[in-house]
């Protein structure tokens, strides 16, 4: 038995792993003191990178994601690799996705994504004075990269044309920042 917050974990049971999820089952006593299970999701922690150009506009990613089965406007993001450093992480996903390389970083902290059953660490990124280079994505990844005014973007969270988490905390940070 093993305190987590308010609940005890009685036992544990992987019930799924790949090289980017693992499903673990808890059987657990509730902070209202009845039996139950809670099921936990490990996702790779990750990154998310806004860059912003010296005109002030946003570069970001519009790509088909299977999950939410639509296109979704977001900034660069991707998995932490074992033994890569967060930065890093940062750095190679920009080249990869937009053909980008940037001399200054921000880093603006973390974000977790989902807290309830979802473990997703994120750490947020801000990419400025960029070269362009050339991309390549992964093969999962037909990417188009999308140029707006910094305030343009922000409209589109404003407005939910912007739905992914980490990406709508760095437009609006990157916001806040520039005054």
């Amino acid at each position: 038995m093993k305190k987590h917050g308010p609940w005890t974990i009685r036992s544990t049971e992987q019930i799924y792993q790949d090289p980017f999820v693992e499903l673990i089952l808890d059987q657990v006593i509730r902070p209202d003191g009845a039996p139950g299970q809670h099921v936990v999701v490990h996702m790779k922690p990750g990154v998310c990178v806004l860059a912003i150009d010296d005109q002030n506009r946003v570069h970001l990613t519009k790509e088909f994601h299977y999950a939410v089965g639509r296109y979704s406007l977001e900034g660069v993001s991707g998995g932490i690799e074992p033994g890569e450093s967060k930065e890093l992480t940062a750095k190679r996903e920009l080249k990869e996705e937009l053909g980008l390389v940037a001399r200054k970083w921000d880093d603006l902290g973390s974000c977790d994504p989902f807290t309830s059953i979802v473990l997703s660490p994120t750490q947020l990124y801000l990419a400025r004075e960029l070269e362009e280079q050339t991309a390549s994505p992964e093969g999962t990844e037909l990417i188009e990269r999308v140029t707006l005014p910094l305030e343009d973007a922000v409209e589109k969270v404003m407005t939910g044309e912007i739905t992914h988490g980490p990406t709508c905390i760095l437009i609006l940070k990157a916001n806040l920042l520039a005054g």
